[in-house]
């Protein structure tokens, strides 16, 4: 039965940017199709192929994904790399060989070279040596961007193009330490120091590695705006703030949202990451967008988030 909304079949629809995407107040406009891992298994291309088929969406956002931070892809490389493919190449190849002809596909600033000069413009994609911590994850996304690239090179009438958004958290993110980037494990070890009555917590690294984090609230909107003006959007385009701030001020911020008042000390043995990576926002920004929510405000969300899933006593 025909709505008059643009129908959207939208992967990862559980995770953190697929429910920001549907609760953006622009969702209204949309019909999305969201299936779990139960009603789609995103490993099977014949599977995938017969769901887009069935659904005939107008535009295909692929937002799925296995994410975590350096501790989940130093420990798991293998599973980030082939998932991250296996995932991308399905939808993108079913996407074509079932005639849809418009698809926004999410990368990751990953896929950055480790070394190149901040901030990062997008034709510098494979320009040099990826990040060791999480490169697994990085040549899945660049490999699943390229795909997108080529079918429009050999057919324009099909339009894919990638999304590339620095790091992000907010509401529906994931905060069991396994799984979680450093906002959300920051949060939960904030959190848990204030509970304890602890005097001090630990970062890894001496905290001057400069980050770049973006509401995930904000990525949805620039989502929903990409589907609106989708013939005006770049083929490959950054969606970032255009600033960053170092490791110790993250904490620092999250401290005073959470209310934790004790010390802070470093362990140099650990690792770091990139020294740097804040994303180009010149090309998003020339395009008539920029986020809309402050570090603070973002974080004071995500930790209310926490707050009502995890319980005070996490």
């Amino acid at each position: 039965m025909k709505t008059g909304k643009t129908r959207i079949f939208l992967t990862g629809g559980a995770g953190m940017v697929g429910r920001n995407i549907q609760e953006h107040p622009a969702a209204a406009g949309c019909e999305f199709f969201a299936p779990d891992i139960a009603e789609l298994d995103l490993f099977n291309f014949e599977a995938v192929k017969d769901y887009i088929l069935k659904v005939k969406p107008d535009f295909i956002v692929h937002a799925a994904g296995r994410v975590g931070g350096i501790q989940a892809n130093m420990a798991h490389p293998v599973a980030f790399l082939l998932e991250n493919l296996d995932m991308g190449r399905n939808l993108v190849w079913a996407a074509k060989q079932c005639g849809v002809k418009r698809l926004i596909n999410l990368g990751s600033s990953c896929m950055y070279p480790r070394n190149a000069p901040n901030p990062l413009k997008e034709e510098l994609v494979l320009q040099g040596e990826l990040e060791p911590t999480n490169e697994g994850y990085a040549i899945a996304k660049v490999v699943v961007s390229r795909l997108c690239s080529y079918i429009s090179r050999e057919n324009p009438e099909f339009r894919y193009k990638t999304l590339i958004p620095c790091n992000l958290y907010g509401r529906w993110d994931k905060f069991s330490p396994e799984h979680s980037h450093m906002i959300p494990a920051v949060i939960r070890k904030l959190h848990a120091a204030k509970l304890n009555g602890d005097k001090s917590v630990e970062i890894w690294g001496d905290g001057t590695a400069r980050r770049e984090f973006m509401y995930a609230g904000d990525v949805a909107g620039c989502i929903h705006r990409a589907i609106t003006d989708f013939d005006t959007m770049p083929e490959l385009m950054n969606v970032g703030l255009g600033e960053d701030h170092s490791v110790n001020d993250y904490y620092r911020t999250v401290a005073e949202v959470v209310g934790y008042t004790g010390a802070f000390t470093h362990d140099l043995t650990k690792p770091a990451g990139m020294a740097r990576k804040l994303v180009d926002a010149s090309r998003v920004n020339a395009w008539g967008w920029k986020p809309a929510v402050s570090l603070k405000d973002g974080i004071a969300a995500a930790y209310e988030f926490f707050k009502s899933n995890y319980g005070d006593n996490k």
